[in-house]
């Protein structure tokens, strides 16, 4: 059975969503996703700070 993707302590700054989630082996990460559409970015972070940082820095290069 696949594992199931749960986002808890979901955050939004400026078009960047930040997510907390268990990876495949069972640790802690940090997902930035950026919601304007054609962006495609998203990274994951093992901190949220790092995340939150990566949020405010992200700039989308679509116009």
């Amino acid at each position: 059975m696949p594992a199931r993707d749960h986002f808890h302590s979901v955050m939004r700054i400026g078009p960047v969503q930040i997510g907390t989630h268990r990876d495949r082996h069972g640790r802690t990460t940090h997902a930035a996703v950026c919601t304007t559409d054609r962006c495609g970015w998203s990274a994951d972070y093992s901190s949220q700070t790092a995340a939150q940082l990566a949020a405010r820095t992200h700039r989308c290069r679509v116009r």
